[in-house]
């Protein structure tokens, strides 16, 4: 989907938002939390449930609906585009803390990125083409920015080339060694 998602000047879109706990992972956000993210994000009416899952159910959602075998961490069901939207969100919260620990970010800055990422996708957002995908970021960095978080692209770009300085570091340094 192209442009930008535009709100009525001063009209707050109407949110009916179904929080479900799947899971009893540590450290999940409250109700009130995700509620707000999927209202930084939100630009139509909506009905939304949001259901925080365990690895077993991210990973039969992932198989059962896109045909792979893994827990992924949010996966988003759009059942209506028309006024209001309709679907629900599944976040994997050990799949989230695992990430977010690996990282090195605080996980409710990831659970925040996640939801938004999620209320995009509801919303016709996509990152298939790199032209989308860019314009899906761009919006997740503002939101994400008017929330008080980091920008989440950068924490994967440092640690990126973190982890490629220690390889070339260590590739360096094997290099050196006297043959056995």
């Amino acid at each position: 989907m192209s442009g930008t998602p535009k709100r009525k000047p001063g009209r707050t879109p109407e949110l009916a938002l179904t929080v479900q706990y799947g899971t009893r992972c540590a450290q999940l956000p409250s109700s009130a939390q995700l509620r707000r993210w999927v209202r930084a994000a939100l630009r139509r009416n909506a009905n939304v449930t949001l259901r925080l899952v365990g690895e077993r159910e991210a990973r039969e959602l992932n198989l059962n609906y896109r045909g792979r075998d893994y827990a992924t961490n949010v996966l988003t069901f759009i059942y209506s585009q028309h006024r209001p939207l309709e679907g629900d969100i599944a976040i994997c919260a050990p799949v989230v803390a695992r990430e977010a620990f690996r990282r090195g970010i605080r996980r409710d800055a990831h659970y925040a990125h996640l939801t938004i990422h999620g209320v995009l996708h509801l919303q016709g957002f996509d990152h298939v083409g790199a032209t989308d995908a860019t314009h899906m970021e761009s919006l997740e960095k503002r939101i994400l920015a008017r929330l008080g978080y980091a920008d989440p692209y950068l924490d994967v770009l440092s640690a990126r080339n973190k982890k490629r300085a220690k390889a070339a570091t260590h590739a360096r340094g094997q290099s050196k060694r006297p043959p056995t």
